[in-house]
């Protein structure tokens, strides 16, 4: 109940404040965004690192099938930390889309969407101790520490090569990928593993992440296969 209010109200609040600048200037930001940016990379890392420990170990001492459904991750003394802090992460990412509303920047469909619904479904799988999280969790923090450093880099007037930003895209593409195929793995896997899960939340997982899929990889051929066609006058 509490990812729903907070979903409504993330929606409510940044199409509130587009409407508002719709007749302003838009606000400049700079060194906020890129302390934003840069603070959320670090804390990314950080968590990607802890989040690897554990998942290695697993993959290592008990094989990937043991890591896709482990939900050790929510209780062990070390890791049920982050995978509280993970949860609290994606309230905090919120803000990314007020940086873009007061800058007047372009908000598209899939960056509120994706906010809205991992913000929804992170509380909903820590609830359920949704089997695979940490591994989920570890590509996560992975992703956002690159793509934060990326958007720190912009932010700051840096250049940037283009295959940059085209390799993070195709990170968030992967990362998407690699989801829909282990929540298969997880369906097939469910009768041999002792853990506790329900239909409904490796569906929604399902459900999401092949959503994630489409629009990502819509995105990128927008972006950057259009983009380099119309560049070649094709």
């Amino acid at each position: 109940q509490k990812a729903f209010s907070l979903s409504a109200a993330y929606l409510i609040l940044i199409f509130g404040v587009q409407r508002v600048m719709k007749e302003r200037t838009g606000y400049k930001l700079r060194t906020p965004l890129v302390l934003w940016s840069l603070s959320l990379a670090l804390f990314s890392a950080i968590g990607a690192h802890r989040c690897w420990k554990h998942t290695t170990f697993l993959i290592s001492t008990e094989g990937f099938r043991r890591l896709a459904c482990d939900q050790t991750f929510y209780v062990h003394h070390i890791t049920k930390l982050w995978a509280y802090i993970f949860i609290l992460s994606k309230v905090l990412e919120l803000g990314d889309t007020v940086f873009i509303v007061l800058r007047k920047k372009r908000l598209i469909f899939l960056h509120w969407y994706h906010h809205v619904t991992t913000l929804i479904y992170t509380w909903f799988a820590y609830m359920q101790s949704a089997p695979g999280g940490g591994f989920f969790a570890a590509m996560n923090f992975t992703v956002h520490t690159f793509m934060y450093s990326y958007y720190a880099m912009r932010a700051a007037g840096v250049w940037v090569p283009r295959y940059i930003a085209i390799a993070v895209t195709f990170s968030q593409i992967l990362q998407m990928l690699v989801a829909v195929i282990v929540n298969i793995l997880i369906f097939f896997w469910m009768e041999h593993e002792v853990f506790h899960t329900c239909w409904s939340s490796l569906l929604f997982s399902e459900v999401m992440y092949l959503s994630y899929l489409v629009l990502f990889c819509n995105f990128f051929y927008k972006t950057y296969l259009t983009t380099a066609k119309k560049s070649k006058g094709e």
